[in-house]
């Protein structure tokens, strides 16, 4: 009896004695319907609407989980190794939601739900860490909360009908009435199936497949709220545990980093870079060509000489600007057969690089030098979590001296080889793949040889461009570990000279 205190039964009444001679117009018709004796096609029309009303309704609801499915949060290709686990957690933690525990009118409840959401990112990253989630700083806290709050209002105004006119008061009084309500409907019910059984037992089926339907399209919308509520504060948590979300709005890349600043020596009009370049390195044996493949990726048909200074010392950048490539910086290394490649610096600029071209001589079969360096590189990178390994393609040169050597009549077809050349060209680029441990995929013929220039604005720059948005990847990612080691010193600089000024204004605020 308490949910009728909230009810003014005269309005009720008023409200019934509207409502009567509405609803006495089924039972009547139905006794029409019996006396015209078209009773029958009637039950069996309305049944077929029903059906059809279900189905239509059942079909909806799959279109509405593909599109909500299409709008769910996916994964950033920008994040590093590491983060791949943690979102694969948030997503199991995602799909397992249950909307009867986590009801959207209690938002204690979605609070626990997401520092749940937090803890498993934090558990993620902090294994070792009794408390994982008390390791995030009080500012990337809150910055957490207010991207994941921004993102799922736009997410709710895009795809909830009417979110933008319904206020928090309709839903809180709507939730109060429903009680009430279902108890008026539950006694007219009951005396529909007194006066009239018939008529009431129909309305009941006909309700319940309604009813059926729209409750499981907004279940369905409440569990892909909580899914997406899920996925965004995983989402942004992922984001600062794998260094990316910052506190400034600085795109990392946005300007060159201190190592891409360089003093340019080939040519004093360059300007200075607006951004910063995506680093290519050049690995290989002394001899190999790197320097003509560098000189051949400018559209020189010159020594290197003419180009680039002689790199047998030491590493000297070069500003590579093409039609469809971002602007980069291509390095010549010295040979990895010689004691120049141990250097610190070169060691550092190889694992700094975005892309890797390693040149193999296709008529030298001693290999195994050059697979252990590969097969080191390719440690180190795999045991940096923190960032991706860098693209590596293989660029096979010297294929002009390979059997028969006289032959030079390229273009060669090395998919449908036609003649001893292609099919020794073809061959070869099989040998270095499995000898290095590379898809053939990956591994690319070219001739260097000065008026011979073959493959490489075609084959080897179409490859190199398609790998650039991998390499744009690892850029990312490298150029936001250096960010974020400028901005803590920046903050820290902005920090002690705020409590300096603070500090010398507090004598005269004690004295007054």
């Amino acid at each position: 009896m308490k949910g009728w205190q909230h009810l003014d039964r005269l309005r009720l009444v008023a409200l019934l004695l509207w409502a009567l001679p509405v609803a006495a117009l089924l039972p009547l018709g139905l006794f029409w319907l019996w006396q015209a004796k078209a009773l029958s096609g009637w039950l069996i029309a309305m049944l077929m609407c029903s059906a059809a009303g279900y189905g239509l309704q059942r079909w909806l609801l799959r279109r509405d989980r593909r599109l909500l499915a299409e709008a769910a949060t996916q994964a950033d290709t920008h994040w590093p190794l590491q983060a791949d686990d943690a979102w694969t957690a948030v997503e199991q933690s995602a799909t397992t939601v249950n909307p009867a525990n986590w009801p959207l009118n209690d938002g204690g409840r979605l609070w626990t739900l997401g520092q749940h959401t937090l803890e498993i990112v934090a558990r993620h990253y902090h294994p070792e860490k009794e408390l994982p989630l008390l390791e995030l700083t009080v500012p990337h806290t809150l910055l957490i909360i207010e991207r994941a709050s921004r993102d799922l209002r736009a997410t709710i105004t895009d795809h909830i009908p009417f979110s933008n006119r319904l206020t928090i008061g309709d839903l809180l009084r709507a939730w109060r009435w429903k009680d009430a309500a279902e108890r008026v409907m539950n006694v007219y019910r009951a005396g529909r199936l007194v006066i009239n059984p018939v008529d009431a037992l129909l309305s009941e089926a006909w309700g319940h497949l309604r009813g059926q339907a729209y409750g499981e399209a907004w279940t369905e919308m409440q569990r892909w709220l909580l899914r997406e509520y899920v996925r965004k504060v995983g989402y942004y948590a992922i984001e600062l545990y794998s260094g990316k979300l910052t506190l400034t709005e600085a795109e990392p890349t946005a300007q060159p980093t201190p190592g891409s600043q360089l003093d340019w020596t080939a040519a004093a009009e360059t300007p200075p870079l607006a951004s910063e370049p995506l680093r290519i390195i050049v690995l290989g044996r002394a001899n190999a060509g790197k320097s003509s493949l560098i000189n051949a990726l400018f559209g020189q048909l010159t020594a290197a000489a003419d180009v680039l200074p002689d790199t047998t010392i030491g590493l000297t950048p070069y500003r590579l600007e093409r039609e469809g490539l971002t602007t980069a910086l291509i390095f010549d290394a010295p040979g990895c057969d010689t004691a120049l490649f141990t250097g610190k610096a070169l060691q550092k600029a190889v694992m700094d690089a975005d892309l890797i071209l390693w040149v193999c001589a296709a008529h030298r079969p001693d290999r195994q030098l050059e697979r252990t360096g590969l097969d080191g590189l390719r440690n180190e990178f795999a045991a940096r979590l923190d960032r991706r390994p860098p693209p590596i393609l293989v660029v096979v040169s010297h294929i002009d001296q390979l059997r028969p050597h006289r032959e030079w009549q390229p273009p060669y077809d090395l998919h449908h080889p036609q003649g001893p050349k292609a099919v020794n060209i073809r061959a070869a680029v099989a040998a270095v793949a499995g000898d290095l441990a590379v898809p053939v995929v990956e591994v690319i013929p070219v001739c260097l040889a000065e008026g011979r220039i073959y493959n490489v604005d075609d084959v080897l720059w179409a490859a190199l461009l398609d790998r650039q948005d991998e390499a744009g990847k690892v850029r990312f990612l490298r150029c936001l570990e250096q960010r974020q080691r400028e901005e803590n010193w920046t903050l820290l600089r902005r920090q002690f000279a705020n409590a300096g000024r603070w500090l010398t204004t507090l004598p005269g605020q004690v004295l007054n």
